[in-house]
């Protein structure tokens, strides 16, 4: 569907329609089976949620899940998604058996990082026999179906290894990466109880390497239930004192025990229900204890195909790099490209050093069709001047996805223009609660600066106002009204599933209110973030959320980062909002600049749009997986402790928020 009105956005990119895709494919399918005429892709949406059960077996039987015992049913349609129905009662399946089901040369993993010189390969049959290797070690320890198993890890082909071996058994895997601190792992693993953890001696980030044994150390002191801790060499020239690490054994040593008379034992895969327990993800805990999201084999699974397979339209010949870390879900959601038979990049270390074009340099070594990376990397790149389009050849390149935080309509400008005028740019959108998306890439629709493209099939998500009623082209909580398949099964250690309703169900009963404010365009079918609705602002009774800001402010080239929240008055009967403004360097915070953003505002916004309040500010607080934290700067500033400080990049960024004298006296 083409825009249409004088307010609809630019088209960047349009689909070949003489080209098929699989999702053409599955629609046909579908019209064919079930006697409907689908014939774009809204009404493909409108049917896939309106018959959720029928489409999510269509997307089983389409994508070829391998499972030993048949499905009796698909969902009981009679529950409404606050009541979690299960899926697929009664299949039997194993995640890990999923993405390994080739066997054959073809190339798996790449991996490569900083202070690398070569990029390393595993075959799918070499990486076959590695998984082998790693679940039979664990089963000699003693590792079972239901006992966890965790990675304090880089994004490495070791991580990827450890986590397929755990699933083959039924175990649970979680991770977190090097970068978190002592106290935000604990905060995560010490609710968990894990038996076994797997680390590495060192890593190299921006420039430097990092020991790691230390931060280990102190992190396993705290898990009194951990029987073993395997230490990966992972950095050649760093040091591998085992001597201050309880039950500390190397990789080496660890898989040698798994070998039978020298051989490698033959995999197996226990065969679990659709809905047994797979990954542990974490909240971002910035507010408090992080949450324990228990995600199933089967959801993920399925979820993730849909995604890889009809979304991303993938096959055996493509290659793609998501740059993540190991604690972040997106490193989960491109490990499951594997079910598709193609190869993923893992990539460890700064994507800037030593020049900003190292994963550039990769996509035209390689080959990667599929390159994914965080919203704030492409801004980084354009505020370089960095133009891979005349530096590089980029000729395998066919679709770039950005997530993390909303993609800036000028970062659309800058992808055109300056990096390849015929990929498919996907903004996507999803997160840690359901370890997917919900809306983002689709090749069978244009792409309109600004928007993501649209719904996910199966996805039946709208935006609510206050009082529960949908609105289009108008800022309103976005909300899914039907189950899917990838919705965590359960917290961990949450009895009567008390913080599961209150994190989804509590604002509207019976329906999943996922905590984002958006905007869904009603000619385009395209949808706009606009922040977390925990961070909503709401001065003189006009709600809006914070990206619509942070869309017009980031526009100046003054302008390096902000952050907008809402401040509360003391007797709790006012509220203004409060920009914070981090300027480029050889910019200076002046009358001028504040004078020019708010006209910006005004103008491109409204009035009540306008900031109380815009003051200079040193640094922004992110988490480690790169999402601004909102809430952290709006707790500092009301005089509020942060006590999860685990969860952040840069955790001494809060302290600035304290006592800011332009603040007081309201």
């Amino acid at each position: 569907m083409d825009a249409v009105g004088d307010n609809s956005p630019k088209v960047m990119w349009k689909p070949d329609r003489s080209r098929p895709t699989k999702m053409d494919r599955l629609r046909k399918s579908i019209n064919e089976k079930y006697g409907v005429n689908l014939e774009t892709y809204q009404q493909f949406h409108r049917w896939s949620c309106d018959h959720y059960a029928a489409f999510w077996e269509e997307v089983w039987k389409f994508t070829g899940v391998i499972s030993s015992h048949p499905y009796k049913q698909v969902v009981d349609s009679s529950k409404n998604i606050s009541e979690v129905p299960e899926w697929f009662q009664g299949a039997r399946l194993n995640y890990a058996e999923n993405l390994l089901r080739y066997n054959d040369d073809r190339v798996a993993i790449y991996a490569a990082g900083e202070g690398r010189s070569e990029v390393t390969r595993r075959t799918y049959k070499e990486l076959r026999r590695s998984v082998g290797l790693y679940a039979s070690a664990m089963k000699k320890m003693g590792v079972k179906s239901g006992d966890r198993v965790v990675g304090y890890i880089p994004n490495c082909v070791e991580a990827v290894e450890a986590m397929l071996a755990a699933a083959s058994i039924g175990a649970i895997w979680s991770s977190t990466s090097p970068d978190f601190g002592v106290v935000g792992v604990l905060e995560r693993f010490c609710q968990i109880r894990p038996k076994l953890i797997f680390s590495v001696n060192a890593v190299n980030y921006n420039g430097r390497m990092h020991n790691h044994l230390e931060k280990l150390q102190q992190v396993v002191r705290g898990l009194p239930d951990l029987e073993k801790v395997i230490i990966i060499p992972f950095v050649a020239e760093a040091q591998c004192d085992l001597s201050h690490i309880p039950n500390g054994c190397l990789l080496e040593d660890f898989l040698n025990d798994g070998k039978e008379d020298g051989e490698v034992p033959a995999l197996e895969f226990e065969q679990v229900p659709f809905n047994h327990p797979l990954f542990i993800m974490y909240s971002s805990g910035t507010t408090g204890a992080p949450k324990c999201m228990v995600h199933s084999a089967g959801g993920t699974l399925l979820k993730h195909l849909e995604e890889h397979c009809i979304q991303s339209d993938m096959t055996r010949d493509d290659i793609m790099l998501y740059y993540t870390t190991a604690g972040w879900m997106m490193w989960n959601w491109m490990v499951s490209v594997l079910a598709v038979g193609a190869a993923i990049v893992l990539y460890d270390g700064s994507p800037l050093v030593p020049h900003p074009n190292v994963l550039w340099d990769l996509v035209d070594q390689i080959g990667i069709t599929v390159l994914g990376t965080g919203a704030k990397w492409l801004a980084v790149l354009e505020e370089k001047d960095v133009k891979p389009g005349q530096t590089h050849k980029l000729t395998s390149l066919k679709m770039i996805l950005s997530t993390g935080s909303p993609l800036k309509p000028q970062s659309y400008d800058y992808v055109y223009r300056d990096i390849k005028s015929d990929l498919l740019l996907g903004s996507i959108t999803g997160g840690t609660d359901i370890i997917a998306c919900f809306m983002g890439q689709n090749w069978t629709v244009p792409v309109y600066r600004g928007e993501i493209q649209s719904l996910l099939l199966g996805c039946n998500m709208v935006s609510w106002t206050e009082d529960g009623k949908q609105v289009y082209d108008n800022s309103g909580e976005l909300v899914c009204l039907t189950p899917f398949p990838s919705m965590p099964v359960y917290f961990w250690n949450d009895t009567d599933n008390l913080k599961y309703k209150k994190a989804y169900f509590d604002k509207f009963p019976g329906v999943w209110a996922h905590g984002d404010f958006c905007s869904i365009n009603s000619h385009t079918g395209g949808v706009v973030m606009l922040g977390r609705s925990d961070g909503t602002l709401n001065p003189n009774g006009v709600r809006f959320g914070s990206a619509e800001i942070y869309n017009i402010v980031e526009a100046f080239k003054e302008i390096q980062d902000s952050v907008c929240v809402a401040q509360r008055s003391r007797d709790m009967t006012d509220e203004r909002v409060v920009l914070f403004l981090k300027m480029a360097p050889g910019s200076e915070f002046n009358k001028e600049v504040v004078g020019s953003i708010k006209t910006s505002i005004r103008m491109y916004l409204s009035a009540r749009h306008v900031p109380s309040m815009i003051l200079p500010i040193d640094d922004i607080p992110y988490t480690i997986s790169g999402k601004k934290v909102e809430i952290a700067v709006k707790r500092a500033i009301s005089g509020l402790d942060v006590p999860q400080r685990g969860a952040l990049a840069n955790p001494n960024s809060i302290d600035l928020y304290y006592d800011v004298p332009e603040l007081h006296n309201f």
